[in-house]
């Protein structure tokens, strides 16, 4: 569910072209390009079954494609918000495994990534009123900017990721 007022800037598409050229050098094992992309000290965190931590493996060299071609991320959908870069995507090709990449770029560079795993990711942007007090009633609003598609929401675990 993609935000209607949200309306792209030259920033959200440089971030959004910086996260699909990842995905492309991830998929054809170009390192060097993988290593400009992204942060010497990238900043993870990872939310589902240890096994599944498939995105540290690749990044790390402790598989490559000859060993696992399941580990390949071919995004479905990849959605800026910001210095926020949404990916989704699932594998293998039933989507028995969902997944959803929240990547941050600060100065031209991904610095963080928030990995989730069969769960269901909702993004909201939350805005204070400037006219009320804060502990007031009404003070925050928040407003739903994206949430992942491939996840069954009611059977999986849910989290909010306010940006």
């Amino acid at each position: 569910m993609a935000d209607q007022h949200h309306h792209q800037t030259p920033s959200d598409e440089c971030n959004h072209n910086m996260v699909s050229n990842l995905y492309k050098a991830l998929a054809s094992r170009d390192a060097t390009t993988v290593h400009c992309l992204l942060a010497p000290n990238i900043e993870w965190w990872f939310h589902g079954p240890p096994s599944c931590n498939r995105l540290m493996r690749l990044l790390t060299g402790y598989t490559t494609s000859d060993e696992d071609n399941s580990l390949d991320f071919n995004p479905i959908s990849i959605v800026p918000i910001g210095s926020v870069v949404l990916a989704e995507g699932c594998f293998p090709a039933s989507c028995e495994v969902s997944w959803v990449h929240a990547w941050t770029v600060t100065d031209g560079v991904i610095t963080q990534v928030r990995e989730y795993f069969n769960t269901s990711v909702t993004v909201t942007r939350f805005a204070k009123s400037a006219n009320v007090h804060v502990g007031s009633p009404g003070v925050d609003k928040c407003q739903c900017v994206w949430q992942s598609q491939l996840t069954d929401h009611a059977s999986m675990p849910s989290l909010l990721l306010a940006v």
